[in-house]
This record gives C-alpha cells, sequence and structure tokens, in this order.
C-alpha cells in the first residue's frame, strides 16, 4: 500500500475511448515504454508475454513495449534488450500481442536504435562498433567513452531499411502500430541534435537538413506499412549525459522541428518529459505534447512523473523515493484537450492494476513502486 495523495478532480476524462488505426482504445492510458533487459539472446520469453498481459488486464489501454531492436547490427548498446527479427524472436512478440490483446488492451513495439550510445563488446556481436551522425564520444559517456564510426550513405540507407523491415514485421504479427524511438539522445535523435550532428552533407548544418534522416526513415516506415497502420514518433528534449538540454529553444523552432516530421508520416507525437506538469516554453502554460497537438494538430502523447511525486532521474538514478499524487493537474489538462493521451511508467511498474484502481476510486489501494523492485520486476 502507499499514502496515495487522493484525486478530486473527476477520472472521466482519463476513461474515454480514442480513435486509434481502424479501432478504437478502451480509454486514454497508455503504458510507457521501459527497458527491462529480460530478454536473453534478444528473444522475449513467456514472462514478458505474461509481464504485458498483466497490465493490459489491469486496464491500460496501450501498451508501448520496453524498446526493442531492429536488425540492424549496431542497434543495441545494452545486455538483454529484445530484438525485433528472426524466428525465435518474432514468434515470442506474437505472444505477447496475442496475450494482450486477449485482455482487451491494444500494443505496439517500439522500435529502438541506440547509435553512437553502443560501446566496443557490446552483444551481440561485440566486434560490431557504434554508429553514428559523427565520429562524436555520446556525452553519457563522455568520461571514457569510444567514438564511433561515422555513418556512411550505406549505412544510413540500411539503417533505414531495417526500421521499415520491423516495422512491416509489427504490422504482420498482429500489433496496433509501431513507436519510432527519436528521443533521449539516441540513433533518431542523433541526427536532431547539433551537438551529436556535425556532418557537411545534406544530413547535417541547419535544424531542417538535421531533419533529414528522421524524415526519410518515416517516410519509408510509412510506405512499408501503407497509409492506415499508425506511426508514432517519441521525441524529447532531455538527452542522457545532458538532462538540461533545451534543444528547440522557443515554439517557432519546435514548429520547424515537428511539422516536416508531420507531413512525413507521424500520426501521433510522445513528447517525452521528465515531468508533465511543466511548461516548456516561457509565457504559455502548455507543456511539450500540447505544443505538439496545437502546432501539427495530431493527437499527442504527455509523459512524465505521472502518479508520482518525483521524476525518473531523481528516483532511479539518485535513490530518492516517489511517493504516489494526485491527478488532479493532469486530469484538468487532460479535460481541456491539451493533449490526448497519457503514458504511465514507474506507477505501472509498481502496480499492474493501476488504471483500474483510479477508474474504480481505489487509490488507496495503488501499490507504490520502488527502484528496488527492478531486479525481480514482473
Amino acid at each position: 500500500m502507499t499514502d496515495t495523495v487522493q484525486t478530486t478532480v473527476s477520472v472521466a476524462p482519463l476513461f474515454r475511448p480514442f480513435p486509434w488505426g481502424s479501432g478504437q482504445l478502451r480509454n486514454r492510458i497508455v503504458m510507457a515504454p521501459m527497458t527491462r533487459s529480460m530478454s536473453p539472446g534478444k528473444v522475449p520469453g513467456d514472462d514478458v508475454a505474461a509481464y504485458y498481459r498483466r497490465r493490459a488486464a489491469g486496464g491500460t489501454g496501450l501498451i508501448i513495449t520496453e524498446g526493442t531492436n531492429p536488425d540492424h547490427p549496431p542497434a543495441t548498446a545494452y545486455p538483454n534488450v529484445p530484438g525485433f527479427y528472426g524466428e525465435a524472436g518474432l514468434a515470442g512478440w506474437k505472444k505477447v500481442v496475442d496475450g494482450v490483446h486477449a485482455e482487451g488492451g491494444k500494443i505496439i513495439p517500439q522500435l529502438w536504435h541506440c547509435g553512437s550510445y553502443r560501446q566496443p563488446g557490446t552483444e551481440p556481436d561485440p566486434t560490431v562498433p557504434g554508429m553514428g551522425p559523427s565520429a562524436i564520444v555520446h556525452p553519457d559517456h563522455a568520461e571514457k567513452g569510444v567514438a564511433p564510426k561515422a555513418m556512411t550513405q550505406a549505412d544510413i540507407d540500411e539503417a533505414i531499411a531495417s526500421y521499415a523491415r520491423g516495422a512491416v514485421a509489427a504490422r504482420d504479427l498482429g500489433f496496433d502500430g509501431v513507436e519510432l524511438h527519436g528521443a533521449h539522445g539516441y540513433l533518431i535523435d542523433q541526427f536532431f541534435w547539433e551537438r551529436l550532428n556535425q556532418r557537411t552533407d545534406r544530413y547535417g548544418g541547419s535544424l531542417e537538413a538535421r531533419l533529414t534522416f528522421g524524415v526519410e526513415l518515416i517516410q519509408a516506415v510509412r510506405a512499408a506499412v501503407g497509409p492506415d497502420f499508425p506511426i508514432v514518433l517519441r521525441f524529447s528534449q532531455w538527452k542522457l549525459g545532458d538532462y538540461a538540454c533545451k534543444m528547440l529553444a522557443s515554439a517557432a523552432e519546435l514548429e520547424r522541428f515537428l511539422l516536416p516530421l508531420a507531413e512525413a508520416g507521424v500520426d501521433v507525437f510522445h513528447a517525452s518529459t521528465r515531468r508533465f506538469n511543466d511548461p516548456e516554453f516561457d509565457g504559455s502554460n502548455l507543456n511539450l505534447a500540447g505544443w505538439a497537438k496545437r502546432i501539427t494538430g495530431k493527437p499527442a502523447i504527455t509523459v512524465g512523473s505521472v502518479g508520482l511525486d518525483m521524476d525518473m532521474v531523481r528516483a532511479l538514478f539518485q535513490g530518492e523515493a516517489a511517493r504516489s499524487a494526485g491527478l488532479d493537474a493532469l486530469l484538468e489538462r487532460l479535460d481541456h484537450d491539451e493533449f490526448d493521451l497519457v503514458a504511465v511508467g514507474r506507477a505501472l511498474l509498481g502496480d499492474p492494476a493501476w488504471a483500474d484502481k483510479v477508474r474504480d476510486g481505489r487509490e488507496d489501494e495503488i501499490v507504490a513502486f520502488s527502484p528496488e523492485q527492478l531486479a525481480t520486476l514482473n
């Protein structure tokens, strides 16, 4: 149990259905993608299927899986992260999607290429180097990292093709869309970010040029999966190694950033922030998801410390204990249509039935998340 702060505003907006592809989500609650590193050999096992099925059974409307690597050899940077390729890997994901659907939920995989974050010696082939837009050490490895290989045009073409193959596999397995991880200083975001993209060809330079890789990738995925398969793009200002980063300093710059990506084929923008209730720019109370929706007219997902009083960095990396918090501020923003969907992370790790308990007014029964759970998380 936990010392839950009770919500006083009606939770009804959180439980309105929402159109999704050819169907609809049963509510506005999304399980945020969270790395687990519990898939030895890059194959998700029955325990992974059971983990996601429990969250669907607990009322979550849409599940976004942990980051899963496409088949481009340098895509992974962490041990035991699942792949989204190969006969055994895709068979494992088929069990995941079938289990979630059996509980009435929807699910999409997140395709995640780590790019220059990868360091020598990483599985599955330790001889494969990290690759990025430029041969610059990732800031999260600043003290002892090895510089990646600067990607050639052939490398870029193969990385894009790898994403497209992964998206087609997701569609063919029965997933309800796909999310492209374009945030936090990983490959797509490395091209966006001037600090890691110092190219002098058409992929580097101005903000518009740094968008080229992402635009071409989204266009390739859209062409591969067809017009009706939802594509979500996760993006962020903050980066691993630079949590205070403001890549885009104003709403005008955010517009220059988002509109080409929307036009390339993004259906939904997932705005990754550490605290959903923080205004993004001076002069407006809108958060990053709110600005994404206003600028593009596309649905937006908000995320960041939902249901908790402390952001992920302090709770997980600095060892501080996050406590449950009420949802009044979130519900007021949602009721004003600032954004459309709400991604919940650590609160759903702590209690798979978080959605049902919020819906039924049983917040005092919610089981709190603690970092100690990570080693045995189910």
